[in-house]
């Protein structure tokens, strides 16, 4: 304890400027004592030309010494302002301010060959353009249509002064409509509602007016489609739309009114074909539906039959005739004889199938019961037998 306080006290003279705890005793003569390395007690200090150099303070920038370079800062801010994570930083390294390229073997700088090979590459990638067989691309200068690129090898200026946008013009588009599986309720000409879904086909044929004429392209397509589509369906009855001929017309209708429309607008889209998926009643009546489906169908049944069955019926008719008409040519030939034979004919159809037998001739009985006679004969001949 002795020893800390006696330190604490140096520390304090030296602060006040009284005593070195290291140096040489200060200025004052009157100051007793005897330091490490001091003369005798009360000997002043050397001075020099500039006044009387004092002892080195170790808190003080400099010590107060000319003879040793300044010490740094003791603010701990300044100390690792310039450390970096694996120690003091040194000028003129890696990371300093003064690092530079290695220069080339005639001692001239790399960065104007580097920078002229970025610029040529620039120029390359964004002035020279390769359009496939199936592709075109458009030009702006400034966001300003120049010209149309057609396939083949192209130079444009580079970018940012013009910008190249390829689309494939040959690719068949599709846009299905409803999507997913949403319905799409349609009216027919017969005031029935029909869930209708369809498929578009369409390319681009101009890509000026796909890129420019119109803000929204596609959006446009399907309600020119949805127009179309509404309009003709109308001109149809349900039972013509739900059949396959009268799908057929719908599209071939559709494709023909839309092309028209997007013509009108200047699109530059070609629709290439309409093609009807799904035709179905709506799903709150599609019990209803079925329940008169199957009752037409029945219908359908029976009509068939009763046609079959007049066909059958004339088919005997015409026969009959037929056998008529040869009859009759017979009987112009030799009317007498064909008479007799007509009445003869008609006799045995009518007394067969009579029990009794009326035979007109002399020297017979009137009346005789040839069935019960041929009765009572079988009868015998079947007991005989047993």
């Amino acid at each position: 304890m002795e020893r800390l306080g006696g330190l604490i006290e140096r520390i304090a003279l030296a602060m006040a400027g009284k005593r070195s705890p290291w140096g040489k005793p200060s200025g004052d003569k009157g100051s007793g004592g005897s330091g490490e390395g001091s003369g005798e007690e009360g000997t002043p200090e050397p001075t020099g030309g500039d006044g009387p150099k004092g002892p080195r303070n170790p808190w003080l920038p400099g010590g107060g010494s000319d003879e040793r370079p300044p010490r740094r800062s003791a603010s701990i801010e300044d100390i690792f302002k310039n450390r970096g994570p694996e120690g003091p930083r040194r000028k003129g390294g890696p990371g300093g301010p003064n690092f530079r390229l290695p220069q080339r073997p005639d001692g001239k700088s790399w960065y104007p060959l580097a920078i002229a090979g970025l610029v040529l590459v620039w120029l390359v990638a964004t002035s020279i353009h390769q359009i496939a067989p199936r592709e075109q691309g458009v030009v702006t200068t400034f966001g300003k249509y120049t010209k149309t690129l057609q396939p083949g090898l192209n130079i444009t200026a580079p970018w940012p002064f013009q910008h190249v946008a390829v689309e494939n013009v040959s690719e068949i588009r599709q846009e299905r409509i409803p999507e997913g599986t949403q319905q799409k309720l349609i009216l027919t000409g017969d005031q029935n509602l029909v869930d209708l879904s369809y498929l578009i086909r369409w390319n681009i044929k101009d890509m000026k007016l796909f890129n420019f004429q119109l803000a929204e392209p596609e959006e446009t397509l399907r309600e020119v489609a949805e127009a179309a589509m509404r309009a003709s369906v109308a001109e149809h009855d349900l039972d013509r739309v739900l059949s396959g001929a009268g799908r057929a017309d719908i599209e071939q209708t559709v494709r023909t009114r839309m092309q028209a429309v997007l013509d009108a607008y200047r699109s530059g889209i070609a629709v290439q074909g309409i093609e009807i998926q799904k035709t179905d009643p709506p799903e709150q009546v599609v019990e209803a539906f079925k329940d008169v489906s199957a009752a037409q169908q029945d219908a359908d049944t029976e009509t068939n039959r009763a046609r079959a069955y007049a066909q059958q019926v004339l088919a005997q008719a015409q026969g009959e005739a037929a056998s008529f008409d040869k009859i009759y040519e017979q009987y112009r030939l030799a009317p007498e004889v064909t008479r007799r034979r007509l009445y003869y004919e008609t006799m045995e159809s009518v007394l067969s199938k009579t029990d009794k037998t009326v035979v007109e001739a002399d020297g017979v009985t009137p009346y005789l019961p040839l069935p019960e006679v041929k009765q009572r004969s079988q009868q015998s001949s079947t007991t005989g037998g047993q």
